[in-house]
């Protein structure tokens, strides 16, 4: 089995299409049985209902943190293999198929490359450009979507509840001691909102603070407002038409 975990904070907007995509990137990917969990950290939306309502298994936790939202979908999770996407990123049929081929041939984990969705500022786009040529330089994986195995999550004792944000970083670098890590080349459409919603002043801020003041930092959520004040656009963004504009492919043919 498969197991879909979707963590999730008042995303009542995004969530509906994120599991429409996984099931039909399951459906069509593998004819192995598949879950999808949500793990509701403590939305104050309509994220439990619209999961509930799309048949997904939902998980209730009080943390506020993307790290424990990931593990506890993991320890409610009945599958062999695990897939960690985020409630508003989409992924497809090959994320799917390549991802499984990937464990099966001996990889300890991976994760894909990142393009994001809708209209963004051309600041936003030459970082966005800059920072996934560095950090996939690099061979770690996106938050947004990263899978490997029930043996694999456990051994490495799963996403480290002492960061707020960079988990997947650690989490990457774990995995890579136990065998080799594959980053997809079939990007992700993921959101772009933050792109949208902060200015460029803002971004940089918070990135170079991060930057400079390390680990001390990652373990802060009170220093990490833009990842954590809960700010949602007010409207959804086509992500298919953002797909194709980016790809210059329908993602619904993969």
């Amino acid at each position: 089995m498969i197991s879909f975990v979707i963590p999730a904070y008042n995303e009542q907007l995004e969530l509906s299409s994120t599991i429409a995509a996984i099931r039909h990137a399951a459906v069509t990917g593998t004819a192995q049985s598949y879950e999808v969990i949500v793990v509701d950290d403590a939305s104050g939306d309509a994220t439990s209902e619209i999961a509930t309502t799309a048949g997904a298994r939902v998980i209730s936790i009080n943390r506020r943190q993307i790290a424990a939202a990931r593990n506890a979908g993991a320890r409610a999770a009945n599958g062999q293999y695990l897939f960690f996407v985020d409630a508003d990123t989409r992924i497809n049929k090959a994320h799917v198929v390549e991802a499984i081929g990937a464990l099966g041939t001996g990889y300890a984990g991976g994760s894909a490359r990142v393009i994001t969705d809708g209209v963004i500022p051309l600041w936003g786009r030459v970082f966005i450009r800059v920072f996934c040529a560095l950090y996939f330089g690099f061979n770690l994986g996106a938050g947004a979507f990263l899978f490997t195995s029930r043996r694999n999550f456990d051994a490495i004792g799963g996403f480290d509840e002492r960061y707020f944000i960079g988990e997947e970083v650690y989490f990457s670098l774990a995995l890579k001691k136990l065998g080799r890590f594959k980053v997809l080349r079939e990007p992700i459409l993921t959101s772009g909102r933050k792109l949208r919603m902060y200015s460029a002043r803002q971004i940089f801020g918070n990135t170079l603070a991060i930057i400079l003041g390390g680990s001390r930092v990652a373990r802060s959520r009170a220093k990490l407002h833009l990842w954590y004040d809960g700010k949602r656009e007010t409207g959804i963004v086509n992500f298919a038409e953002a797909f194709e504009e980016e790809t210059g492919r329908d993602a619904g043919k993969q």
